[in-house]
């Protein structure tokens, strides 16, 4: 099975144009000018992470996902607006 996108599908995909972490929250600004923010604790691997190993994250494939090499983790640009997360929040 493939998957065929249209060139408006493609267009529409969050792309990210800068990453940083203030106060262990992670923030993303996107090409159209949005910018959001996520709580590490929602990943298993960034759940633990120090505020050092999260500050090391990269922006991959051309800005729809980022890499946290040391960590071994990639997320989606895509799947972290949508909120695909992998742990529950916290009560």
């Amino acid at each position: 099975m493939s998957i065929i996108l249209t060139t408006n599908e493609i267009l529409s995909e969050p792309i990210a144009s800068d990453v940083w972490v203030k106060n262990r929250t992670v923030f993303i600004q996107l090409t159209d000018g949005r910018i959001l923010g996520f709580p590490p604790n929602r990943f298993t691997r960034l759940k633990s992470a120090t505020d050092e190993q999260l500050s090391k994250v990269e922006i991959r494939l051309n800005g729809y996902a980022l890499r946290w090499e040391e960590l071994d983790e990639d997320l989606t640009v895509k799947g972290i607006l949508l909120g695909n997360f992998q742990l529950k929040q916290d009560s």
